[in-house]
C-alpha cells in the first residue's frame, strides 16, 4: 500500500513509497528482562530509531506452536464513527472475524476502502449499521467519500495473539503455553513507508512474563494534521 503525500485518504491512484535500504529490513530485537504486568503474558516495549517510546503500534504473534483461540475471533469487534473520525482509529482483528461499522453521529458517512484486503463501501446512517467479515489478511485503510479527513486502519492479522502499545510503547500479549519456539513477532504502524510491509522477527524461544524490546528499523512519518470542518453539517 502506497501512501499521499498530503492526507491519507485511500485512492485508487498509486502513491509514492519510500525505499528502505537493506538495513531497515533487518530489524532489532533484544530481551531486557523477565517481569510483565500481567501473568502468563509477554511485555513488548517498542522504540523509535532514537530509543523513544512507540504509540499506536500494532504487535502480534505467530508461530505452529501458538494455538488460535476461536473465542477471540468471535468477539464484537466494532469500528465506529463519531464526531466526524473512525473510532478506534485502529482496530486489530484476526482473520475471520466479523466488524461491524456503529454510526454514532447524527449524519450520514460513506465510509470505504481500496484496499486489496477488502475493498468495500458502506453508506452509514445512525440507525442502519452494516457489518463485514474480513477473510484475508492484511491492512485495510478506510475514509469517507464525505468527510475527506476521516483515516482509520484496520488491520487484519493471521493470529490470535495480538496487542497494540499505548502511550508509554507497551503492549502485552497473552501466551497460553509457559513458553513456546519459533515464534515470529510482527510490528506494525501507520508511520510505516509501506503500509503493507510489517516489520518481523523470529526468535527461537519465548516465555511468558517476560519482557522485550523491539526497536523499529525504519523512520516514522509523522502524523498528518487534521483537516476537519467543524462546521460541516451535511446530512
Amino acid at each position: 500500500m502506497q501512501r499521499q503525500q498530503q492526507v491519507k485518504i485511500p485512492t485508487k491512484q498509486n502513491r509514492k513509497r519510500r525505499t528502505l535500504s537493506a538495513v531497515a529490513l533487518m530489524g532489532l530485537f533484544s530481551v531486557v528482562g523477565a517481569t510483565s504486568m500481567t501473568a502468563k503474558a509477554v511485555t513488548i516495549n517498542v522504540t523509535d530509531e532514537s530509543g523513544q517510546p512507540v504509540n499506536g503500534a500494532v504487535v502480534w504473534f505467530e508461530g505452529s506452536q501458538l494455538t488460535k483461540q476461536n473465542a477471540v475471533t468471535q468477539l464484537d469487534y466494532k469500528m465506529g464513527q463519531r464526531d466526524r473520525a473512525f473510532t478506534p482509529h485502529i482496530l486489530v482483528v484476526p482473520k475471520g472475524a466479523q466488524v461491524s461499522f456503529p454510526n454514532y453521529d447524527s449524519i450520514l458517512h460513506h465510509v470505504y476502502s481500496f484496499s486489496a484486503a477488502q475493498p468495500f463501501e458502506f453508506k452509514l446512517y445512525r440507525d442502519n449499521p452494516q457489518a463485514l467479515t474480513f477473510a484475508n489478511t492484511g491492512v485495510v485503510e478506510l475514509g469517507c467519500n464525505i468527510h475527506d479527513w476521516m483515516l482509520g486502519y484496520i488491520l487484519v492479522v493471521d493470529s490470535t495473539h495480538f496487542a497494540i502499545t499505548n502511550d508509554q510503547g507497551v503492549a502485552e500479549v497473552a501466551l497460553a503455553k509457559p513458553f513456546a519456539q519459533d515464534i515470529t513477532i510482527n510490528v506494525w504502524h501507520e508511520g510505516f513507508a509501506n503500509l503493507d510491509q510489517p516489520e518481523s522477527m523470529t526468535m527461537a524461544k519465548i516465555k511468558t512474563n517476560q519482557t522485550l524490546t523491539y526497536q523499529l528499523n525504519q523512520s516514522l512519518f509523522k502524523p498528518k494534521e487534521d483537516f476537519s470542518d467543524e462546521f460541516d453539517d451535511y446530512e
